[in-house]
């Protein structure tokens, strides 16, 4: 992202990182749950708010609703994980959109290759992990995020590779259902990696709606 932009709209940004990291820190604390939630939610609907403020267009409109479909699912989560789990269904659907109507031209054999993987690696592991069938069925979802991501004409080194973390998180999340213990690593990891992929993603599309802009 261009410094000139960064600190023109740098309260969106700073405030959706110190949103973010207050939660990490607070989220075992005495706080209370609705303060919790809503302070949760914040971090993304920041971007979200960064996004409908800096992006330009009908993407950046897109961007924005699948932003803040997640900043809903993060407090959704907080009441259960079916409304959570609706919801970034939804955001998941809102951001495919956005990826598909900005494919990539002529796409190397190995990112096709990659895009296959993430479409159908991504539900089975969700099984794997949890051995529910909903969750299966999310990670279809979640996995044809991350696979058109990966295919859209977007940066893969913000917007790719966020898409990829988003899995990642969702993983940790789904590894607490079925049969593998990984101990502390999703409780210290979740959040951070979700949070890192939404902001690259957020960051990343914009970047690319400003440039294009420009041109």
């Amino acid at each position: 992202m261009p410094k000139s932009a960064l600190a023109k709209h740098r309260p969106w940004l700073l405030a959706s990182i110190a949103v973010a990291v207050a939660f990490y820190f607070l989220r075992d604390s005495h706080l209370g749950g609705l303060w919790l939630m809503l302070i949760k939610g914040a971090a993304v609907a920041c971007l979200a708010a960064y996004a409908i403020h800096r992006g330009v267009g009908r993407n950046a409109v897109i961007l924005t609703i699948a932003l803040a479909l997640s900043a809903l699912g993060d407090m959704g989560m907080e009441l259960s994980m079916e409304a959570g789990g609706t919801l970034f269904f939804l955001s998941h659907l809102a951001a495919i959109t956005l990826y598909l109507q900005n494919l990539r031209e002529n796409p190397t054999i190995s990112q096709k290759a990659l895009a296959v993987t993430l479409l159908i690696g991504t539900p089975y592991l969700c099984w794997q992990l949890s051995h529910d069938m909903q969750v299966a069925l999310y990670g279809l979802a979640l996995g044809g995020m991350a696979s058109t991501a990966w295919m859209s004409r977007f940066t893969r080194y913000r917007v790719g590779i966020g898409a990829v973390l988003f899995v990642v998180s969702d993983w940790l999340i789904f590894s607490r259902l079925g049969p593998f213990d990984l101990g502390v690593l999703p409780d210290l990891l979740i959040w951070p990696v979700y949070y890192s992929a939404q902001f690259l993603i957020a960051t990343g599309v914009v970047q690319t709606l400003r440039r294009d802009h420009k041109a």
